[in-house]
């Protein structure tokens, strides 16, 4: 029977692709493994492998196509000896069949040299396959329960019994956000029981017609916005409006730090070509100082759930790097017990991943607090946005030359401004005061960032 080849939704976030290429053509033999197309997401451009072997009957999407929704086919597989003529296949950028609907019939065969041809069966509808989970079914398990395969995996973890759940993904399927929603307290409904409200959805700003109707017409270029913008907007904006920030300031005297930086990156160890094997950055010794900060002060190394809180064991830091038409968040997992050397090559390799868009999920979702660093801009100060299910994010200014008072006298220091924004549900402002304290006196004192 044919295999429908599904769009995947590649994190748990995901609802829409950009399907960019396609790695195989219609005809080629296709193994479990091989990378049939590449798949843009709101972060990055990843890899989409066959789960099934068979040969590409049918490119139902063609690449190029933007905004493909998950769980839509995008191409269809045949199993040995399957006709690619015969397949009733849904028409490029259509959602699947609605539940009810029927296949098309094939067209029928031609008479055989016989005088009483059987009549010709149409063919079977094919069968989905999601190409992420190694296994191919259409989603229903046990007791008929309509689920993604990565929504089954991540409720066998949580221990989340499916049948409780309503689905929010297309024709009622459990996806991965009711998940993430159950395992944050979401209430779940007993078997049978009728399906509760949707929550409302944030409020809209300004009319799309209403905002070009204030500028003359011409006098603008119309730049559509792509899935990482938009992204972008609807996080930043559901952050500001769920998540009560509040905001504390503190100055550090970096002069010490900066001397550190200078000897080390003089004295690094030369590779096989010749090159250091690393060169620090005030960014990398922020990282260590914060990832302390987060094992000194552990009562602001949480986030928050609305059935308790989650108090982490390490401290994964997020750091925020411009890309083109955005920004992602790398994360630097354990960062409290890696050196500032590892630190360092650990992020320029996650940076330029991250800019040319081949970062995975799982190298930028999580963490409990975030860094972001204008301060290569000139910017002072400034008070950044925090990107849940991270409780702070700490917003770094450049490091300048200021008029301080040291033992009663006027001097001369190297000043560097943090700002830290932190979530109010999960981070009092007593809590989040240590840790920024926590965090000046790392930073004043690199000796012990090198360890």
């Amino acid at each position: 029977m044919p295999i429908q080849v599904l769009m995947p939704a590649l994190s748990p976030t995901m609802e829409k692709g950009n399907l960019a290429k396609w790695l195989k053509k219609e005809g080629d033999t296709v193994k479990s493994g091989d990378v049939i197309a590449e798949i843009e997401t709101d972060k990055a451009t990843m890899e989409v492998e066959a789960v099934d072997e068979g040969t590409l009957g049918k490119i139902v999407v063609p690449e190029g196509t933007p905004d493909v929704p998950v769980n839509q086919v995008i191409a269809v597989l045949l199993e040995e000896g399957e006709d690619a003529s015969k397949i009733s296949a849904p028409a490029a950028a259509k959602p699947a069949a609605q539940p009810g609907s029927k296949p098309a019939a094939a067209p029928p065969k031609a008479p055989a040299a016989s005088p009483a041809p059987a009549p010709t069966q149409p063919t079977p509808a094919p069968k989905p396959m999601v190409a992420t989970n190694g296994k191919g079914h259409d989603g229903k398990g046990p007791g008929g329960v309509f689920a993604s395969p990565l929504a089954r995996r991540l409720a066998k973890e949580a221990g989340i019994e499916l049948a409780r759940l309503q689905g929010s993904g297309p024709h009622g399927r459990i996806v991965a956000r009711d998940i993430e929603a159950a395992k944050g307290g979401a209430a779940q409904q007993a078997p049978g029981a009728p399906a509760a409200a949707r929550p409302a959805q944030l409020p809209a700003g300004m009319a799309d017609d209403t905002i070009r109707a204030l500028f003359e017409e011409g006098s603008y270029e119309f730049v559509p916005h792509d899935l990482m913008r938009k992204a972008i907007a609807r996080r930043l904006t559901e952050s500001k409006l769920t998540i009560p920030h509040y905001y504390l300031t503190i100055d550090c005297q970096i002069d010490e730090l900066m001397k550190a930086r200078e000897e080390i990156n003089a004295s690094a160890a030369k590779g096989a070509d010749g090159k250091p094997r690393f060169k620090l950055s005030v960014n990398d010794f922020v990282i260590k100082a914060l990832a302390l900060a987060l094992i000194q002060v552990p009562d602001a190394n949480v986030s928050w759930t609305e059935a308790g809180m989650l108090r982490h064991k390490h401290a994964d830091v997020g750091v925020a790097v411009a890309i083109k038409g955005g920004l992602i968040t790398p994360i630097i997992r354990h960062a409290e017990e890696k050196t500032l050397g590892v630190i360092s090559n650990e992020m320029r390799d996650l940076g330029q991943r991250a800019r040319n868009r081949k970062l995975k999920p799982h190298e930028y979702e999580g963490g409990s607090a975030a860094v972001s660093n204008l301060g290569m801009y000139g910017v002072k100060e400034f008070a950044a946005v925090i990107n849940p299910p991270q409780a702070s994010i700490l917003a770094v200014g450049a490091g300048e030359e200021r008029p301080v008072v040291k033992n009663g006298k006027l001097a001369v220091a190297t000043v560097m401004t943090a700002t830290l924004s932190a979530d109010h549900r999960a981070v009092d402002g007593a809590v989040g005061a240590a840790l920024l304290a926590a965090f000046k006196n790392n930073i004043e004192k690199p000796v012990a960032l090198l360890a």
